[in-house]
């Protein structure tokens, strides 16, 4: 398996010193935030996006994902929330990146029925679209879908191999999921998987990977028993944690933390 970090960990830091961070401390890539407030969001011109491409080549270190926040069962119309995946999809094409994250984002008024048509349906639309331009969209386990069981209610009526699903195994543990449920729905459609650890199902503070209680090491071993042979990612929510230390000094134990885990699955 591959590592990678996420950008959510490290708020507004510019392009080169991700990338820096990144081949310091032997992560084979990196998770954009695909946000306005960010280097890289879909406002970014051509030029600036062939230079973070250019920028991330040169150091040996891939573009795993733009993670997006489009919530495609979100209450309206379909065409803003289509006209969105698009831009994600086209700013990922033009990155280099093979992913594109979107969320559910259901409304409190929808039922799960009218929840899951919507995403499906703007899923599918956009499948083809991403079909062409050689990048998948992966829908997370989050907020009104944060269980691998609701996520393929979705996934299963989309039905297309462009679309799948990004296993945030945070969120699956807090819907109540036991790790081996999660990776039994969500293994035929998984993208790749979002790893983190916190003190409790009350303080979602972001900690060191392996001082919190998430099950890291049984959803580590169940994908290496399976022979997945795909991308982990720290995500670290730094963004929405300001007391949270910072992660450019965490960087280096999480890599560590995350190859213990690997070898002794093996």
């Amino acid at each position: 398996m591959k590592l990678a970090f996420s950008t959510l960990g490290v708020p507004g830091l510019p392009i080169s010193d991700v990338v820096r961070l990144a081949a310091a401390h032997g992560y084979h890539g990196v998770e954009l935030r695909a946000h306005p407030e960010e280097p890289v969001h879909p406002g970014l011109d051509l030029t600036a996006r062939a230079d973070v491409a250019a920028e991330f080549k040169s150091a040996g270190v891939e573009i795993l994902s733009v993670a997006g926040y489009t919530r495609v069962a979100a209450p309206g119309d379909d065409e803003p929330v289509i006209a969105e995946l698009r831009a994600l999809l086209d700013l990922a094409r033009d990155l280099g990146a093979p992913f594109i994250r979107v969320f559910p984002g259901a409304g409190e008024d929808q039922s799960p029925e009218e929840a899951d048509a919507a995403a499906a349906r703007r899923l599918g639309t956009a499948a083809e679209y991403a079909a062409d331009l050689g990048v998948r969209i992966l829908l997370e386990t989050h907020d009104s879908h944060r269980t691998g069981a609701a996520a393929i209610r979705v996934l299963g009526l989309v039905g297309h191999r462009q679309v799948g699903s990004l296993w945030d195994v945070m969120h699956t543990w807090l819907g109540g999921e036991q790790p081996s449920t999660s990776h039994a729905a969500l293994a035929p459609f998984l993208g790749y998987v979002q790893v983190k650890d916190i003190a409790s199902p009350d303080d979602t503070t972001p900690l060191p990977l392996g001082a919190g209680v998430l099950p890291l090491t049984e959803c580590v071993d169940l994908l290496s028993r399976a022979d997945w042979d795909g991308w982990l990612c720290w995500e670290y929510e730094k963004r929405w944690y300001e007391s949270a230390p910072p992660l450019e000094g965490l960087l280096g134990a999480g890599r560590e933390h995350l190859a213990r885990l690997l070898n002794e699955s093996a």
